[in-house]
């Protein structure tokens, strides 16, 4: 078997590893905890290795076009199911397997011990968002978000108490909901086309007459709530700030990346099947993403200036950073795309660090210093400083209070971190539009006047929560830190940093990447002229 065919296996291994580990867990229910623990960082790890081997596959030109395509059961696209990975598909993976070790090795202590499946839960998560990575089949992207969403159920309401069970009620409902909306869609798509292969979707679209494509813009109308709902778009991402601050700390890391799932769903669909070269359907649906996504920011921000509870604060800073891409999704340039994949990546490992950071920070808030700082602040009440005197701080307090500013730099999009350098580009894009692109326009000007504003309420909500928790509050004990809660959290935070180091090669890995989501025909030769393996 030659090097390609071995590259091209795999594509398939982010999916079967989860699967096979996620079945050998079912079995073990009671105790065992360290040999569960072990099966499924193990499929992690072999997850990234993966995801690292595909990167480098995808950019190194192993691949023609830098894409891989592995025909399951070995019939031809578009009759088989086609799975792709490419460059941003390879990142995505990396990010997942990236998040899942973090969440992994805090519920070390804790939350892997509470629940007898959540390991196995946890990996047929994996399984699921993997395959709605790679596959390149409505049916089949119907399939693995099924999956992804069933082992959600459970894992939602791991360790459940009243406030998760009625939170984990609502979001089983709403997912259920949009799992029937992508079902009825994608029925309308193969009743109007005769296929699901998103290279023969695009093929078809591109030579149908404008008479025909009304009930085709119906069915992917109603395939986009779908994906909507879980990118949380306004007024559908009602669901997430309650589900996030009732999951335990590990789920809700995921749920974040579950959210970025559906927006890089939009942006792969989208781009492939109405681009300039769709015919008559050419920008379906990219002025409803702007606006929506605008709309969606402006949800954001109001949420996290209502609220002072930190998880509540996390689930709207993800709808912020989520209406964000997917405004910049619909302008559909590629320098924004770019810019845009940045920012997705770097936003998810703050908010991913902040959730993990919040139960670390509940250990230091008692009732009675939580109470003290709101009367302080409610009465104005000066506290008026003794004699200085030397107190040394301790090593938690410190490692607790630096990453907590450090997420507050990311979200909020202050230099030096990652947040800042996203937004920098965001802004130079559109007062850079690329040669034969439109002029900035007021749409445009709107976009960065919310992401500037949506800012500094992210500054103010949480230098409020932090100020209550750090410096108002008087009674607080420095909490005992187990190696396997801070490690995680700071090792996303250091990630955050080498993105900001590193910024010109990943921006160049990522302008390759935004180019060839920009030529959707390199994709349809690439499958559809794929051959079985002799």
């Amino acid at each position: 078997m030659t090097p390609q065919y071995l590259a091209q296996h795999l594509i398939i291994l982010p999916i079967l590893l989860p699967l096979l580990c996620g079945a050998i867990l079912v079995p073990l229910t009671q105790g065992g905890h360290r040999i569960k623990f072990a099966l499924s960082c193990a499929s992690v790890l072999a997850q990234l290795a993966t995801a690292c081997a595909l990167m480098v596959c995808a950019d190194s030109g192993a691949w023609k076009e830098g894409i891989g395509v592995y025909l399951a059961a070995n019939w031809a696209a578009p009759f088989g199911i086609a799975l792709v990975a490419d460059r941003l598909s390879a990142l995505m993976l990396l990010l997942t397997g990236v998040l899942a070790l973090a969440s992994l090795c805090f519920s070390l202590g804790r939350w892997g011990r509470t629940g007898v499946h959540f390991h196995a839960l946890f990996q047929f998560l994996l399984m699921g968002i993997n395959g709605a990575l790679l596959t390149h089949d409505l049916f089949n992207l119907f399939v693995f978000f099924e999956v992804m969403l069933a082992a959600s159920y459970g894992l939602v309401l791991h360790g459940y108490n009243a406030e998760r069970l009625r939170a984990s009620m609502q979001y089983i409902a709403v997912n259920l909901a949009a799992a029937l909306m992508f079902l009825i869609g994608t029925s309308l798509i193969y009743a109007t086309t005769g296929t699901l292969n998103m290279a023969d979707l695009a093929v078809r679209i591109a030579a149908m007459a404008p008479a025909d494509i009304g009930l085709l813009k119906v069915g992917f109308g109603v395939l986009a709530l779908a994906f909507l709902v879980k990118s949380a778009m306004w007024p559908l991402g009602f669901w997430l700030p309650t589900t996030y601050a009732a999951a335990s700390p590990p789920v809700a890391v995921m749920l974040v990346l579950m959210t970025k799932v559906g927006a890089y769903v939009v942006l792969r669909l989208w781009l492939l099947l109405f681009g300039d070269e769709a015919g008559a359907a050419a920008r379906f649906g990219y002025d409803a993403l702007v606006w929506g996504g605008m709309a969606t920011i402006v949800f954001g921000a109001a949420g996290m200036l209502s609220t002072d509870k930190a998880g509540r604060m996390a689930g709207y800073s993800a709808i912020v950073s989520s209406g964000t891409l997917l405004a910049l999704i619909g302008y559909g340039q590629p320098a924004l795309v770019t810019a845009g994949l940045y920012y997705l990546v770097g936003s998810t490992l703050a908010v991913a660090a902040f959730l993990l950071l919040i139960e670390l920070i509940d250990r230091i808030r008692t009732p009675g210093s939580a109470m003290l700082a709101l009367t302080m602040e409610a009465w104005a009440v000066e506290d008026a400083p003794d004699e200085p005197r030397g107190k040394g701080v301790p090593a938690a307090m410190a490692f607790l209070s630096l990453a907590f500013l450090a997420c507050t730099l990311m979200i909020a999009g202050l230099p030096p971190l990652s947040g800042f350098v996203a937004k920098f580009s965001m802004f130079h894009a559109l007062l850079n539009p690329a040669p034969g692109s439109a002029p900035i326009g007021a749409t445009g000007w709107t976009l960065m006047a919310l992401v500037i504003v949506s800012g500094l309420i992210a500054i103010i909500s949480m230098l409020r929560f932090g100020v209550r928790t750090f410096w108002a509050a008087e009674i607080l004990t420095p909490p005992h830190l187990r190696l396997s809660e801070a490690t995680p959290v700071a090792g996303l935070l250091l990630l955050s940093l080498a993105m900001t180091v590193q910024a010109r090669p990943l921006f160049d890995y990522l302008g390759r990447a935004s180019a060839d989501l920009h030529e959707p025909g390199k994709y349809v030769r690439r499958v559809l002229t794929e051959p079985v393996v002799p």
